[in-house]
């Protein structure tokens, strides 16, 4: 029996398919001279591209290596992830543009501005692109791609790369999520096999929860764009703003049984506030995606999938300003290979795929670079005299209670170079009234007209009903702020008060004395749950009015409201002086009022002693 065995395990290894893990440079980058004094990846991790998943660790310091020994790549960080890796970009053109930067960035700022926007030359200044890879964590084959791509920007010699350098500034942003990269590189380098098994039930494959999709908090940072409420998406915004690109490509992958996919996608799904002239571009651009995948004979397809609506994506953010958003969907290995219909799918071949259409994407910049500078040009223009003849004027949006997210609103709106002013004058609006002091205003008419739209108004009727995702967003709704558009008739200059600066919130404070009888404070505000989780991480004790009431405060009187927090001083584990200066932490990470109360015995509404306490 034992004979058997060994002669079926003889059989099954002689008869098993073997995969290739990793190909050399020639498979997915051109036949061309590279300098010898820049280091390959092959030659610095020492495995060809695609035998292994790299590490956010390797990356940044073979990035580093390429910024080292290239004098056409500047390498900068803009922010850190939440588990503090750096994310890092470079800055890819030609030295004589290096030396010239700043100017060259400021001339391209003017583009968006129509003040100034018919001073420079189209003809003779550079195209901005802006290339991002694996904003998904475990969407790999973009990531691995960029190493692949950044050698070949820094060490290839050809006289097509002269010409890409000579005319385009690139922002390479290799990774947009490092903590969900990382955490699934690790897995499946963790759960390699030594012989690869194509076997879609393998351990390689069956990632654990939470998956490496979104970033530490487990956010789908692809749906951040707009909001930036994480730190990797306010830097990458902040890239994207200070240089307001004219191309922006997102990498992704999709499930493995499909092939590639690159935009434009489904027309009667785009977003109607986008110019039709966007998305004649984005046809244009995609025969040169199509060309450089029918030379590779890879499978691929447009328009079937995915959407232009919801400007909160990577590959729709850019289309509200100017700039040309391209998708491009990879089907993924999700680790090695795997067996699919359409044959095994290797973790090389992926990443082959998106190096060729990060190709073809530099070939359209130059093909296209005057006529994408004249786009976006012509967008702010065309934006500005639209913003001009709407008979909406202006966005009120306010909160009666909590300034806290009134600001913090704001401060997510600023982050697009969108102008917000304090509310002038009571302004009614269908029959909401906003006093000054508790309403912030966002006037239409300014250059980023076409974004405002995108994040205020309500559309309820489409073309097309049917959405990739949340195409339904209208920011001030998801913030939980009443807001109302002034009509011309109804808009006046005096309702624009002093332009918003700098957000700053209220430092909070508690109006109230270590011997007052109770302490007390709103459950309105967007902070409360920082100071009530601080009190509670310090043992005090605390109780929740679920009913309103009007307590007694030094000040007068005043009304809590359903949710308030009741700090007794009794049965607490610290003397009123330490407990005061709890509450005065508590409020300051809060930014919000702790008040002191008098007296157990409530004008109105239950006592501090309720059992609705």
């Amino acid at each position: 029996m034992r004979n058997i065995h060994y002669t079926l395990l003889l059989l099954f290894a002689f008869h098993a398919p073997a995969f290739s893990q990793g190909q050399p440079l020639s498979y997915y980058l051109p036949d061309i001279s590279y300098n010898p004094s820049i280091p390959s990846p092959h030659q610095y991790f020492g495995f060809h591209m695609g035998e292994w998943h790299l590490s956010h660790d390797q990356v940044v310091a073979y990035l580093k290596a390429l910024d080292a020994a290239s004098d056409r790549i500047v390498l900068q960080e803009h922010g850190r992830s939440h588990e503090h890796r750096p994310m890092i970009h470079l800055l890819i053109t030609s030295p004589a543009n290096h030396g010239k930067l700043p100017a060259i960035r400021q001339e391209h700022l003017q583009l968006s501005n129509p003040q100034a926007s018919g001073k420079p030359n189209l003809a003779a200044m550079p195209l901005v692109l802006y290339q991002g890879f694996t904003i998904h964590g475990n969407e790999p084959s973009g990531v691995n791609a960029a190493v692949l791509v950044a050698y070949y920007l820094a060490a290839g010699e050809s006289p097509a790369i002269g010409q890409l350098l000579d005319n385009t500034v690139i922002i390479f942003d290799p990774v947009f999520n490092p903590d969900g990269m990382q955490r699934f590189s690790t897995w499946v380098n963790m759960n390699k096999n030594k012989v690869l098994t194509d076997d879609n039930a393998d351990r390689e494959y069956d990632e654990p929860w939470p998956r490496g999709r979104t970033n530490h908090y487990w956010f789908d940072l692809n749906r951040d764009w707009l909001p930036a409420q994480h730190p990797e998406s306010q830097g990458r915004v902040k890239l994207f703003q200070d240089w307001r690109p004219n191309i922006l490509t997102d990498h992704h992958e999709m499930g493995t049984n499909s092939t590639f996919f690159f935009m434009p996608g489904i027309q009667s799904r785009v977003n109607p506030i986008t110019p039709k002239k966007n998305q004649e571009l984005t046809f244009e651009i995609g025969t040169f995606h199509a060309k450089a995948l029918d030379k590779i004979r890879s499978l691929y397809y447009t328009q079937e999938s995915f959407d232009d609506f919801y400007y909160g994506k990577g590959s729709t953010y850019p289309d509200a300003q100017g700039c040309i958003g391209i998708l491009f969907e990879q089907a993924s290995s999700r680790g090695h290979v795997q067996q699919t219909p359409n044959g095994p799918l290797t973790f090389a071949f992926t990443i082959r795929n998106q190096v060729q259409v990060a190709l073809s994407t530099h070939e359209a910049a130059v093909a296209l670079r005057e006529d994408l500078l004249g786009y976006q040009r012509d967008f702010y223009r065309n934006a500005v005299q639209e913003a001009s003849k709407d008979q909406r004027k202006a966005f009120v949006v306010g909160d009666k209670h909590d300034r806290p997210r009134l600001l913090k609103f704001a401060e997510m709106v600023r982050r697009h170079q969108i102008d917000i002013y304090e509310l002038g004058k009571k302004t009614i609006v269908n029959g909401t009234a906003y006093e000054p002091g508790q309403a912030l205003v966002i006037p239409l008419e300014q250059t980023q007209y076409k974004l405002i739209l995108g994040m205020f108004q309500r559309d309820t009727t489409f073309t097309d009903s049917i959405f990739y995702d949340i195409s339904a967003w209208t920011l001030p709704l998801a913030f939980g702020l009443e807001y109302g558009e002034v009509s011309a008739r109804d808009y006046t200059p005096e309702i624009l008060g002093a332009p918003l600066g700098e957000v700053s919130l209220p430092a909070g404070s508690v109006q109230a004395a270590p011997d007052d009888y109770a302490f007390a404070f709103d459950w309105d505000s967007y902070y409360a749950p920082a100071a009530l989780y601080f009190l509670l991480k310090k043992g005090v004790n605390l109780k929740v009015a679920t009913k309103p009431f009007t307590g007694v405060t030094r000040q007068g009187q005043r009304q809590f409201n359903y949710g308030a927090i009741l700090v007794g001083t009794q049965q607490q584990p610290f003397g009123p002086d330490q407990l005061h200066q709890l509450l005065q932490e508590a409020a300051a990470l809060g930014h919000l009022d702790i008040h002191g109360l008098q007296t157990g015995l409530t004008s109105q509404g239950i006592d501090l002693g309720s059992n609705n306490m």
